[in-house]
C-alpha cells in the first residue's frame, strides 16, 4: 500500500507540473474530462517485463509500433511495422477494436516468454489527414529522424523559439534596473516584478501556442545553446542575494516549461545535436492522437549559416510550414 500511495501522489504533482500541459491540451482537443486531482484513484496492474508495443489502424492498415524495450539495458531505436513480430497481435487488435467499436490505439507489453498483455486503448477516431498547399519559400537542410515513414510531407503551423534573444532581453531588463538604482539618491531599492513578469509572458505565450494548435512544429533557432547567456541571467544580482534567490528559482523552472512545451511538439526543426528522449508512448505518438515526432535536422557546424537563413526569409511564430522529404531523405522546410 505505501508504494501504491507513493505513485499516487508523484502521479499528483506529475499533473500539476511536467505533464500539466499535456493535459490541458488533452481536454481542450480531445474533450478530456476536468480532473479532482486529489480524488484520483488509482488501477494497480502487476509489473510486467518486457517490451512496449503499440498498435493502431491507420488508411485501411494496422501499424505497429515498438518503442521500448524493458529488459535490455542498451534500447534499439523505436521503429514501426505492418508486419509485428508475433501475428497474433493482427487479430487481437481486429478483436478489441470490434469490441470498442471506435478505432482506437493499443498498448502491449510482450513478456520474455512471448506472452501478450493488453494494457490500455485509447480512442483516435478524430485524426485527421492534412491536405498538401503551394509553397513559396524554401531551405533545404541535412536529414530527417521520424518513426513513420509512409508519407513524405508534414504541414504544420511554426513556432519559433529563439532563446539566445530571450536571455539577451532579459540581461537587459537587469541592466536597466541596475542603472536605475544607481542613479536613485541613497542606492534605492530593486523591484524585479519587472523581470519576472517577462520570464512568465514567455511561458504563458508558449502555453497559448500550444492550446491554439493540436499538432505543431518548433523552429529552434536557439534551444540549448544559451549557456553563457543563461548563466549570466542567473548570476547578475549576485550582490543581492535575496533577490538573486528569486530570480535564478524562476529561471530554472523556466528551462523545465521550455521542455514541457518541446515535448509537445510532434515537429522539430532544429541542429542536429538537439535531441528529444523517445521512450513508449512518447516515440510513437501515442499520447491521445498525436502523430509520430519527426526531427528535421541540419548539421551542427552549419548552425549560425542555417540560423541567418531562416531569419532572412522571415519564418515567425505563427507562419504555416511544410517539409517534404526526397528519396535521399534530404528534408525541404517551405515557409507557406
Amino acid at each position: 500500500m505505501g508504494g501504491i500511495r507513493y505513485a499516487r501522489n508523484k502521479m499528483i504533482k506529475l499533473a500539476t507540473t511536467s505533464k500539466r500541459l499535456s493535459i490541458l491540451r488533452q481536454q481542450h482537443f480531445n474533450h478530456a474530462p476536468e480532473l479532482d486531482l486529489q480524488q484520483m484513484g488509482v488501477i494497480v496492474m502487476p509489473f510486467i517485463d518486457g517490451s512496449s508495443v503499440m498498435a493502431k489502424k491507420l488508411c485501411g492498415y494496422w501499424e505497429f509500433g515498438y518503442s521500448r524495450d524493458r529488459i535490455h539495458k542498451v534500447q534499439s531505436e523505436p521503429y514501426i511495422t505492418r508486419t509485428p513480430h508475433d501475428r497474433r497481435l493482427v487479430q487481437l487488435s481486429k478483436d478489441i477494436q470490434a469490441y470498442l467499436g471506435f478505432r482506437c490505439e493499443i498498448e502491449y507489453i510482450i513478456a520474455a516468454d512471448g506472452t501478450i498483455h493488453v494494457v490500455q486503448a485509447k480512442d483516435i477516431s478524430n485524426i485527421d489527414i492534412l491536405e498538401e498547399k503551394e509553397n513559396y519559400q524554401a531551405i533545404m537542410l541535412d536529414g530527417v529522424r521520424r518513426i513513420r515513414r509512409r508519407r513524405n510531407y508534414r504541414e504544420r503551423p511554426l513556432y519559433v523559439m529563439d532563446n539566445r534573444t530571450f536571455y539577451i532581453d532579459l540581461i537587459s531588463l537587469c541592466e536597466e534596473l541596475l542603472d536605475a538604482r544607481e542613479q536613485a539618491e541613497g542606492g534605492g531599492e530593486i523591484d524585479i516584478s519587472k523581470m519576472i513578469a517577462f520570464i512568465k509572458g514567455y511561458e504563458a505565450s508558449l502555453e497559448d501556442f500550444a492550446l491554439r494548435h493540436q499538432r505543431y512544429a518548433v523552429l529552434g533557432l536557439a534551444i540549448q545553446d544559451t549557456v553563457e547567456l543563461f548563466q549570466i541571467a542567473n548570476h547578475y544580482l549576485d550582490d543581492l542575494p535575496d533577490l538573486q534567490s528569486q530570480l535564478s528559482k524562476v529561471l530554472h523552472n523556466n528551462l523545465y516549461q521550455i521542455d514541457i512545451f518541446l515535448s509537445e511538439a510532434d515537429t522539430l526543426i532544429a541542429k542536429d545535436k538537439v535531441r528529444i528522449n523517445l521512450c513508449s508512448h512518447d516515440a510513437y505518438g501515442i499520447d491521445t492522437v498525436r502523430n509520430p515526432l519527426w526531427t528535421v535536422y541540419w548539421n551542427v557546424e552549419r548552425h549560425r549559416e542555417v540560423a541567418r537563413v531562416f531569419k532572412q526569409v522571415g519564418f515567425k511564430t505563427g507562419d504555416t510550414v511544410s517539409i517534404h522529404i526526397n528519396a535521399d531523405d534530404k528534408p525541404t522546410v517551405h515557409r507557406m
